[in-house]
């Protein structure tokens, strides 16, 4: 097994119990980190969480508590370029990538690292970028998974105030002459925390406070915005998911759960894509924000049931 990682605990999200976090080799050998949450008692099957752009591990550690209560053995880990995993640019704020194909190569490296602690049956849940690249995975011929959940997947973007045909450009361009790791216009890496009566996530108070709060305590697990080199990133993984090629292939449910008063994807892309999957179920939760499982409790729920449901015919 992989060397020991460190996992950062606040008094609003303590380190749940048995919970150990590990370094794994991705795709170039740049040094990730994952880590394992055990259910109490005998585990009923395997999650693997994949969080979205600047979210670490940590962000996670309610929805894991959830998972282990219902029997899973959960695994959640950080994309390369965030959370503690390897970061892509000397400073470190900024969110950077460069192309999928590494990143598909790292989430293999994941499961392939991890697979004989994940008893069967596999269960995928994905959030926004996380979302996507679990969809990406699946329909470049990852067979391991009996379900996949995508909260909010990053299917399509919304670009203001550029139009998004004009960003798409600007990113490729840009990316291609060597330009790809400025920021995108009017980021600032010094920008304070949006106040909570102004953000985009979720409705939920607690949950938003929570999480400001891990990356105050422990900045080193901090993000700032992306870079064109990250939107480039995202457009060809999009395209990729829109031209639908291996979706056909998938056979599993994916059960696509969006938010109904999302400002970050574009739900339109997400209904689009999910139609390319054989048994893909659109679901849209009226009134959510883009952070579905950081959403009230009330909309949680609807995640919740969906994935209960689902569940039980495969155990």
């Amino acid at each position: 097994m992989s060397d020991a990682a460190p996992l950062f605990g606040t008094d609003a999200a303590p380190v749940p119990p048995g919970a150990s976090a590990h370094w794994f080799a991705g795709a170039g050998g740049l040094r990730l980190r994952a880590a394992l949450f055990p259910p109490a008692g005998p585990a009923r099957g395997s999650v693997v969480l994949s969080g979205g752009r600047t979210e670490p591990i940590e962000k996670y550690f309610e929805v894991a508590d959830e998972l282990n209560a219902r029997g899973f053995v959960v695994l959640c880990h950080d994309w390369r370029g965030q959370g503690l995993s390897q970061r892509l640019l000397p400073e470190r704020l900024k969110g950077h990538a460069v192309g999928y194909a590494d990143v598909l190569q790292d989430y293999g490296d994941l499961l392939a690292t991890f697979e004989t602690r994940l008893p069967k049956p596999w269960l995928a849940i994905g959030h926004s970028m996380g979302g996507a690249l679990t969809a990406l995975a699946l329909v470049t011929g990852e067979r391991r998974f009996a379900a996949a959940f995508l909260t909010a997947p990053m299917f399509g973007i919304f670009t203001p105030p550029l139009p998004r045909p004009v960003v798409k450009v600007l990113a490729r361009a840009l990316s291609r002459i060597g330009l790809g790791g400025g920021l995108v216009p009017g980021a600032s890496l010094a920008a304070p925390p949006t106040p909570f009566a102004e953000n985009v996530l979720t409705h939920d108070p607690r949950r938003y406070a929570r999480n400001v709060e891990q990356t105050s305590v422990h900045p080193e697990l901090a993000l700032g915005p992306p870079t064109w080199g990250w939107l480039d990133f995202a457009f060809a993984a999009i395209r990729e998911l829109r031209q639908g090629k291996g979706a056909p292939k998938v056979e599993i449910p994916v059960v696509v759960i969006a938010a109904g008063d999302d400002q970050l994807v574009d739900n339109r892309d997400l209904r689009l894509i999910t139609d390319r999957f054989p048994k893909g179920q659109y679901v849209e939760i009226a009134g959510a924000h883009h952070e579905i499982l950081m959403e009230t409790d009330l909309l949680r729920a609807v995640f919740w049931r969906e994935f209960d449901a689902l569940a039980e015919t495969l155990l």
